[in-house]
């Protein structure tokens, strides 16, 4: 096959408003509540853990191991709009319900991130359960997998930057947006949770792919929105054909956002999340607007036939400028106003989880 060289815009934002303009609402679970419209208010019982006493923190995500000096970051809670209400969760529960059972995380670092999250929720809620980490390593190679042997509960994440493969041939890497035979690695899961977009926009040296393969075409590149679209109706297919006739439960998880542009939140151009100590005070709109490849997926989840849960957290997450871990990361990738610090609000990523899971919603 011949390469095909394209001179695009990497996001247009032309294509975002024609794909946004068929969205319809994800399939989400039944009932009155949005758990995820709401706002965030103190309280000094939070977090729901020490960070310290957590064996499964990554230092990037370990604020308080690398001092952040600030710690009002830790006392918010996410009051959903009533009549809704966050159940408590109860982690004990959680192990019993899962017991026997796989839970697999598949994504990137985002998904790392409430993955750790809720191993530390586990941990706290039964500190002296024993469990077992492989690699004991710790090494994502592609996966890691933490057991609770007294509950026979094994989660797993599973590190795919785009979902679709990537596989070297002779001219270079080839993001392949029509295949995934890496999923052959998370059948067998009863509760997977997927995410992906932030590698997506990458360019340079930091892109892991040389050339982009659909169908017949090998192109240099193409526009990222339109190529996330095709992978993510990729892997809507791919679910479909092999996870429709099972128990499976399905989660995708929302787009997380990043904090380097201040103008979105109404600060100056060049401010960054560095310093902030409190989330922004609202209740209904972002200033700097919703994300427009959330769209996207609500779009293809609403197309599929098995249900998916959408985890639906980029709102509540745009708020909180303050919780990432910026400089307090053990010098990981500098300035990181894209991760959160873990204990923080992936906790109340997980939460919601917990409420979808049992269906608790107020």
């Amino acid at each position: 096959m011949g390469i095909i060289m394209t001179n695009c815009v990497v996001i247009s934002a032309a294509v975002v408003a024609a794909l946004l303009a068929g969205c319809t609402t994800a399939a989400m679970a039944s009932g009155s509540c949005d758990m995820f419209t709401g706002t965030w208010v103190t309280d000094e019982k939070y977090p729901l853990y020490d960070s310290a006493s957590c064996p499964f923190i990554r230092s990037q995500f370990n604020c308080h191991r690398f001092n952040r000096p600030d710690t009002k970051y830790l006392k918010y809670r996410w009051q959903p709009k009533p009549p809704c209400s966050l159940p408590r969760f109860d982690g004990v529960a959680l192990l019993r319900m899962w017991a026997g059972k796989k839970v697999m995380f598949v994504g990137d670092s985002l998904a790392l991130n409430q993955y750790e999250s809720l191993l530390c929720l586990i941990h706290a809620a039964a500190p002296n359960t024993k469990y077992t980490v492989s690699p004991r390593s710790r090494k994502i190679n592609p996966s890691s997998t933490v057991t609770f042997q007294e509950y026979n509960v094994t989660l797993v994440y599973y590190v795919t930057h785009y979902l679709v493969d990537i596989v070297k041939e002779k001219a270079g890497r080839v993001l392949k947006l029509d295949e995934i035979n890496e999923g052959r690695n998370w059948l067998g899961a009863d509760v997977l949770v997927f995410d992906s977009w932030h590698w997506w926009p990458r360019s340079g040296p930091k892109r892991p792919w040389d050339y982009i393969h659909e169908g017949s075409k090998v192109m240099k590149d193409m526009d990222r929105t339109v190529a996330f679209a095709k992978a993510l109706n990729t892997w809507a297919r791919w679910v479909d054909a092999n996870l429709l006739h099972t128990s499976t439960k399905v989660f995708f998880q929302g787009i997380s956002p990043s904090h380097y542009r201040g103008q979105e939140w109404g600060a100056a151009r060049r401010k960054t999340c560095m310093g902030e100590t409190e989330p922004l005070n609202s209740t209904w709109t972002y200033p700097g607007g919703p994300i427009p490849q959330q769209g996207i997926i609500r779009s293809v989840l609403a197309g599929m036939a098995k249900p998916v849960y959408l985890l639906d957290f980029t709102f509540m997450s745009q708020l909180r400028k303050d919780a990432h871990p910026s400089k307090y990361n053990g010098g990981n990738f500098g300035g990181d106003c894209t991760h959160w610090c873990i204990a923080g609000l992936p906790d109340t990523w997980n939460i919601l989880f917990y409420a979808a899971l049992t269906g608790q919603r107020g």
